[in-house]
C-alpha cells in the first residue's frame, strides 16, 4: 500500500486563539489525492486514529486539548483523500469505537507495523505524535506511560528512542511550567499585588493603576508626549499582567 502521509515535520503549532501548544504535522503534498473505499482499519490513517483513541482515553477522560488535537488530525488526514468527507466521518467512527476498549491495542500495532515495516523513522514519529497527545494536557499519567510504552514496543521502536522522546517532552513541559511561574510572579509585581489578595482587592489595585497610567488622564495633566507614550506602554503592561492573573485564577 502506498503511504500517503508523514505525521509531521515541524515541532510546535500555536493555537493562537487559546494559547495552546501542540505538535505541528504536515502531510506529503500529493498531486493526486487518494480514493479509498475499503476498511480504514487496514490503512495507516485508520490505524493511527485507533491508537490515538487508546492514548486519549488512557487516563479515563479526553481533555479539551486532546479533543482539539484530534479534530485537527481528522481534518488534516481526510483532506488528502478525494472522498474527504466520507473519510473524516469514518475516522470519527473508528475513534468512537476504539476508545471503548484497550483489548485490541497490540493487534492494531501489529497491523500498523506490517504497513510501516521498512520505515523505522515513521514508526518513531508515530510514537512521538502519540506521546504529544498524552502530554498535551501537561499531565503524563502512569496509565498513559504504560499504553504508549506498549504501543512503542509493539511497533518495535527501540527502548532508548522511546525513553529519549519521553524525556524530551518532560523537559519541554517542565521548562514551560517554570516560565509560566515566572510570568505569574512578574504579573503580580506589575499590579503591585500578591497571590494572597482576593479577587476584589486585585481588581481595586488594577483599577487604581489604570487611572494612574491611562494616557488620556496623563495627557489631561499637560504632560509631555514622551511621558504620555510611557504611560501607554505601562497601561499595556498592566492590562497584560491582569489578564495573566485572571487566566490563572479562572476569573
Amino acid at each position: 500500500m502506498k503511504l500517503i502521509f508523514l505525521l509531521f515535520v515541524g515541532i510546535v503549532l500555536y493555537f493562537i486563539a487559546k494559547n495552546y501548544k501542540t505538535e505541528k504535522f504536515e502531510n506529503i503534498k500529493l498531486n493526486v489525492k487518494e480514493k479509498f473505499t475499503g476498511d480504514l482499519m487496514n490503512h495507516e490513517a485508520g490505524l493511527l486514529i485507533a491508537l490515538m483513541a487508546k492514548v486519549a482515553k488512557a487516563d479515563g477522560q479526553v481533555s479539551e486539548l486532546e479533543a482539539e488535537m484530534l479534530k485537527h488530525t481528522f481534518n488534516d488526514i481526510s483532506r488528502h483523500f478525494e472522498n474527504s468527507e466520507d473519510i473524516r466521518e469514518k475516522l470519527k467512527e473508528i475513534y468512537q469505537k476504539e476508545k471503548e476498549s484497550f483489548d485490541n491495542t497490540i493487534n492494531i500495532c501489529e497491523k500498523l507495523y506490517k504497513i510501516t515495516k521498512h520505515d523505522y523513522q515513521k514508526r518513531v514519529k508515530i510514537v512521538e505524535y502519540l506521546l504529544n497527545l498524552a502530554f498535551i494536557d501537561k499531565e503524563f499519567s502512569q496509565t498513559e506511560f504504560m499504553i504508549t510504552e506498549d504501543i512503542s514496543n509493539a511497533l518495535q521502536v527501540k527502548k532508548a528512542d522511546f525513553e529519549n522522546l519521553v524525556n524530551k517532552f518532560e523537559s519541554f513541559y517542565r521548562e514551560q511550567k517554570a516560565n509560566e511561574t515566572l510570568s505569574l510572579e512578574k504579573a503580580y509585581e506589575v499590579l503591585e499585588a500578591s497571590e494572597s489578595d482576593d479577587n476584589n482587592i486585585l481588581k481595586k489595585k488594577y483599577r487604581k493603576l489604570v487611572k494612574q497610567h491611562h494616557p488620556d488622564i496623563v495627557a489631561g495633566r499637560g504632560e509631555s508626549q514622551d511621558i504620555i507614550d510611557e504611560a501607554t506602554r505601562k497601561l499595556q503592561e498592566i492590562n497584560e499582567a491582569y489578564e495573566i492573573i485572571k487566566k490563572h485564577r479562572g476569573i
